[in-house]
């Protein structure tokens, strides 16, 4: 980010096939290609500094800069980016990678589009196109043509074709931008059309798609633009080929400084499918919601009930073996940079109820025409049959404990969750005998765990059985169905997490020490749980007032990461974070004022 510390008030853009992401100076720092869990194409996120040999980047500099502007294009997933000299120059970046239906279905190529547009006087430029390979150890090889570069990697070679000078380019020499330029970097094919016109229809259709799709968002009365960001944002971090949803598109950046909680985040959790599948349901995003049940589906019916993961790559496969890349530094330096996630060999107990609580939607959403209901219930009671076995063993639990297993609450209420959504969807089927059986179960399990997570010392449920900690998870029982609103134990369990957990605006997942020590900055989602609570209480005011503060921690793009920072406000954590968006969706939803009678 040329010699800038980095930080994360990006910009995304993306077509769900992969993401780019771009710094306010116009510089792209980080893009996997060809899908988001991939290698790096650019990873100068993960380098504490600029040297002048450094490879990962790709830039659009203007001579003499002072200062500059960046936002999106209203309600689209197209970045501008305007760049100032002290002379009174000025250039426009347009960033984007090409989405829009044509032939029948959607076209999203592997490719990043850049319009370089001057606006004011005679604007010098630079393009430094500096691709990475091999988690940033290396450059892939330069070769030349008449209107392209190609840069040939292990995978993907990648094209430049542009109406710029090719030895401007390639030379990394200034030039006085005074036409619009185009920049299409993508897959090793020609372009067989003039670059100029090319990059302008792309521009066009993709500036539509985008409307369009907002369009048709079911979105509230109130924050209206804060949603419709999310819910851009939320879908860039879909890959439509399978349906999956990451968690994030990066890796490695600290959840604190320098606090070794390193995570790559590029994959798909089968926790994520319930919050992320009643997000979408809430904004009637269809189409992606149901590729992302789809995915879920086949990854039941391809590894079965006993080998289900709690995580997997965004083409379903699970082998996910941590390891760490040494070419990279880190984010500021704070390495390690870690690629693939330990996560995958955990036994987290919750990922049944997950599993069958996302594909609950296919049974009670009449917009979903699922070929065979019947055949699908017989596939998700096994899940069932597990949740069962194992609701009162010991796991690594919601947040991912690597030093420890517990029974933990949240693990053992989902096991109950699988049980009674398996009941609710025999007797939607009317298979009476099936749903009794289940119900009886799912009864059973609740009487079980509420006497197990329950402290009558500590009056408030607990984080795990026998223990006397809360963790922000708790926040879930009531919207889960695991008890009522009223319930008075709910309602003291809020009010202890609100006096443990609560560090100014900002709710922590929990306070205890784990195996990095005591957490120092609080997860995103866990503050939009507690204002979703607040307001199940009836304490709706302050669930506004407090959803109102946490909207003015997001960046300029209005785009979260996975932690704040209580004292400076500063975003920590992988980015943009799917968790975040969706708390952010749903609470908003929840909170905002009905339509009806509003104006």
């Amino acid at each position: 980010m040329s010699g800038a510390v980095p930080s994360l008030d990006l910009g995304v853009v993306g077509n769900c096939a992969f993401g780019a992401l771009i710094a306010p100076n116009g510089d792209v720092v980080w893009s996997c290609m060809p899908r988001f869990d991939g290698d790096p194409v650019f990873c100068d996120l993960l380098r504490p500094a600029r040297a002048s040999d450094d490879f990962g980047f790709y830039a659009i500099e203007l001579e003499g800069l002072a200062h500059t502007e960046q936002e999106y294009l209203e309600n689209t997933a197209i970045l501008l980016t305007r760049l100032y000299d002290a002379r009174g120059g000025a250039v426009e970046v347009a960033d984007f990678a090409p989405r829009f239906r044509q032939y029948g279905r959607v076209f999203r190529p592997l490719m990043l589009v850049r319009q370089l547009r001057p606006l004011a006087g005679a604007p010098r430029v630079r393009v430094r196109l500096r691709p990475a390979c091999a988690w940033g150890s290396r450059r892939p090889e330069v070769t030349f043509g008449s209107n392209h570069l190609r840069y040939v990697g292990p995978a993907p070679t990648l094209r430049l074709t542009t109406d710029a000078s090719i030895t401007a380019i390639a030379d990394e020499m200034p030039f006085v931008l005074d036409h619009p330029v185009t920049l299409l970097l993508g897959p090793d094919e020609t372009v067989p059309e003039n670059v100029h016109d090319l990059g302008r229809r792309f521009f066009d259709e993709t500036r539509s798609y985008w409307r369009e799709w907002v369009r048709y968002l079911g979105i509230p009365f109130e924050w209206q633009d804060a949603v419709i960001r999310a819910a851009i944002t939320l879908k860039l971090n879909a890959y439509d080929d399978t349906g999956a949803i990451v968690a994030a598109m990066t890796t490695s950046i600290p959840e604190a400084p320098a606090s070794g909680r390193n995570w790559d985040y590029r994959y798909c959790w089968l926790r994520d499918a319930y919050f992320v599948v009643a997000a979408l349901n809430r904004l009637s995003a269809t189409d992606t919601m149901e590729r992302y049940l789809r995915y879920v589906i086949n990854i039941v019916a391809a590894d079965g009930a006993e080998r289900l993961r709690p995580v997997y790559r965004v083409n379903g496969d699970a082998r996910l073996a941590e390891r760490v890349e040494p070419a990279l530094a880190g984010y500021r330096g704070m390495g390690p940079v870690r690629v693939g996630n330990q996560a995958v060999e955990q036994v987290q107990n919750d990922v049944y109820g997950s599993a069958v609580l996302a594909a609950t939607h296919l049974f009670f959403d009449r917009r979903i025409v699922w070929p065979d209901l019947p055949a699908l219930f017989a596939r998700l009671e096994p899940l069932g049959e597990i949740a069962a076995r194992v609701y009162d063993r010991p796991d690594a639990g919601l947040w991912e404990r690597r030093g420890v297993a517990r029974v933990h609450t949240f693990s053992s209420v989902m096991c109950w969750v699988a049980c009674d959504r398996l009941a609710r969807i025999a007797l939607r089927l009317g298979l009476g005998e099936r749903a009794a059986r289940w119900r009886a179960q799912a009864d059973a399990l609740r009487e079980r765990i509420l006497a197990g997570a329950w402290s009558e010392r500590c009056k408030s449920f607990t984080g795990t059985f026998g223990g006397e900690e809360p963790d922000a998870s708790l926040l879930l029982m009531a919207e889960l169905g695991f008890v009522r609103a009223d319930d008075p134990r709910f309602g003291a369990t809020v009010e202890t997490i609100g006096r443990r957990l609560r560090k100014g605006d900002l709710i922590f997942r929990y306070v205890e020490p784990d195996d990095f020590g005591v957490p120092e900055n609080a997860f995103i989602v866990c503050t939009f749980w507690y204002a979703d609570a607040l307001a199940a209480l009836g304490r709706r005011d302050e669930a506004r007032a407090l959803f109102e503060r946490l909207l003015a921690r997001r960046n300029r793009h209005g785009i979260f990461s996975e932690h704040l920072d209580p004292a400076t406000g500063e975003l920590w954590g992988n980015y943009p974070q799917t968790y975040s968006l969706v708390g952010l969706i749903n609470c908003a939803m929840r909170l905002s004022r009905p339509w009806e009678g509003a104006y």
